[in-house]
Parts: structure tokens; C-alpha cells; sequence
């Protein structure tokens, strides 16, 4: 697997936490606080992370297959993205889990 697959997984997994954390507090300013102008944020949070979740969920599903990950595990990364905060800690866990795989596969250095 190359490390680009990880990487592109790991941009996406925090650019979707932070918009559902920032979609949650839009919807407590818009619902709780009604603050002006919350309902517009709201709409464009609400569709960039809509957008970005169904990217994160192709690189996701990418990485899942390239390693081989059972079914089980490939659905708990797949709705990281749907729980705030949980996608940054299911990246952390991933990222460890898979790093020792991406850095077993640098091409050897041939001697002279």
C-alpha cells in the first residue's frame, strides 16, 4: 500500500471532523441560541461536509481494501465521519495501526 492512500485518508478524516463539529455548533447557534445568521452557516457547513463525507467515505473504503481490513472494521471507519470528534480519534488509531505497513514497503536501497 502507498503511503499517498494513508495520507489522502488522513486529509480527508480531519477536514470531515472538523466540519461536523463545526455543522454540531451551527445547529446549537441556529436551534439553541438563535443567533442571526446561523441558518446560513449552517447550509453551507451542512453541505461541504455533506460533499466532503461521500469523498472521505471512496478514500476510506480505498484504504480499507488495500489493507484488507474485515468488514466490521471497514464499517466503524466508514461512520467515523458521521460522529463529532470520532473521526479524529478512529484517524489516530488507524494511522498507528497502518504506519509500520506503509514503511515496510519503501523500496530497498540497492548497495554498489
Amino acid at each position: 500500500m502507498k503511503k499517498s492512500v494513508l495520507t489522502r485518508y488522513r486529509v480527508l478524516a480531519y477536514v470531515t471532523g472538523v466540519l461536523l463539529v463545526l455543522l454540531c455548533l451551527s445547529m446549537i447557534a441556529k436551534y439553541g441560541l438563535d443567533i442571526d445568521g446561523a441558518a446560513d452557516f449552517t447550509r453551507v457547513v451542512a453541505i461541504a461536509h455533506g460533499w466532503l463525507y461521500v469523498v472521505y467515505l471512496i478514500f476510506a473504503f480505498d484504504l480499507g481494501s488495500k489493507a484488507k481490513w474485515p468488514v466490521g472494521k471497514q464499517l466503524w471507519v466508514l461512520l467515523a465521519g458521521t460522529i463529532p470528534t470520532a473521526a479524529f480519534f478512529v484517524e489516530r488509531k488507524i494511522t498507528h495501526e497502518l504506519e509500520g505497513a506503509v514503511a515496510d514497503q519503501s523500496p530497498a536501497v540497492a548497495k554498489a
